[in-house]
């Protein structure tokens, strides 16, 4: 019996200190349990916090890159407002010097022409009354051929009137594109400034060694005059004309000459009021189209698919900011690879608020 019990008491304290063991054991997992915990939520805290700050750091980079770009589109619009303001010193300058000239011509034409009638009268009643001539006089008469010179001159009066009429147009549209530095809005014929722009281009449109002439197909319609800044819409129809000239030369390049007769570079201007308070003007050239890689970055500043040296890339992205942001209109397009593009403005016809 002794060696039972002893064996028994051996077993249980055997038993107790694996316990004791065990329990020290379960203790220390606790323990590292804890410390694990807590660890976690440590690596989970600095985590969240490296997660927040790449959020505040991409919504950094995000403003700063919002910045950049709305920094280049200002630093864009005063360049381009600079050269454009500058065109227009320079050709209101032009007109004005032309102006004073012109209008001294045509304003003695008519007495010139009053006193070539009275000259010419004279004369055909000093024949009549004294019909034996002199034979020196009808001998000078003959070599200078008076009757050729009296006929000639009626001619080159109407022609001096003609080409004076035509200076004073051509002036009067100087002027009207000038106003390109005009602070306030004003209700204008629209079409007078797309006239305008036409005549400052014609060196453009004009048969050269690489092409002939650029047809200009015009599809007006009666419109109200329009509250707009007339110079600013100047610079937009010159952009997208110059962008239409320079797609029908690029598409050119790639054609022969036969092929260029059978299908002449067009450029159609078109203009119609879409209902009570808004009018459209769709400028179509028949070029090459509008890849569709550049299509997204179209109005991006800097964004050209022009050469190096050719292009800027401010003409488009300044034209939508002169119709979207001061003019509360809309500059959309429509191209077709191969087919050409048309340009699509769309104004409203009255200003609801100060422009």
């Amino acid at each position: 019996m002794m060696t039972v019990a002893t064996d028994v008491e051996a077993r249980l304290q055997k038993l107790e200190k694996e316990n004791r063991v065990l329990q020290r054991k379960l203790e220390r997992s606790e323990r590292m349990c804890d410390e694990l915990e807590e660890t976690n939520e440590k690596k989970e805290s600095l985590l969240r916090q490296i997660i927040q700050e790449l959020r505040d750091s991409q919504a950094s980079l995000e403003e700063r890159k919002g910045k950049i770009k709305s920094l280049k589109s200002a630093q864009a619009q005063l360049v381009q407002t600079e050269k454009m303001s500058g065109l227009g010193q320079l050709v209101a300058g032009v007109a004005h010097e032309i102006n004073n000239p012109i209008n001294f011509i045509w304003g003695n034409i008519q007495y010139v022409e009053e006193y070539a009638y009275e000259v010419r009268a004279i004369l055909e009643q000093y024949q009549a009354a004294f019909p034996n001539i002199p034979p020196e006089l009808q001998e000078y008469m003959e070599e200078v051929d008076l009757e050729f010179l009296l006929e000639d001159f009626d001619n080159v009066l109407k022609s001096m009137r003609s080409g004076a009429k035509r200076i004073r147009e051509i002036v009067l549209s100087l002027r009207n594109f000038s106003r390109l530095d005009e602070a306030s809005h004003k209700s204008v014929n629209i079409h007078e400034g797309i006239e305008s722009t036409l005549l400052i281009l014609q060196h453009r449109l004009k048969a050269n060694s690489k092409r002939p002439t650029i047809q200009i197909q015009k599809n007006y319609t009666d419109l109200p005059h329009l509250e707009c800044y007339p110079g600013q819409l100047n610079q937009v129809f010159m952009n997208l004309l110059v962008n239409a000239i320079d797609a029908c030369e690029d598409t050119n390049k790639e054609r022969t000459p036969a092929e260029i007769g059978d299908q002449p570079n067009q450029i159609t201007i078109q203009t119609q009021q879409l209902d009570d308070d808004r009018i459209q003007i769709a400028i179509t050239d028949n070029g090459k189209g509008i890849p569709e890689s550049a299509r997204s970055r179209l109005f991006d500043p800097f964004f050209t698919t022009k050469p190096v040296g050719k292009g800027t890339g401010l003409g488009l992205a300044i034209s939508y900011q002169i119709i979207a942001e001061h003019h509360h209109g809309t500059l959309t397009y429509d191209s077709e690879v191969g087919q050409g593009t048309t340009f699509i403005i769309e104004l409203p016809i009255c200003q609801k608020s100060e422009i």
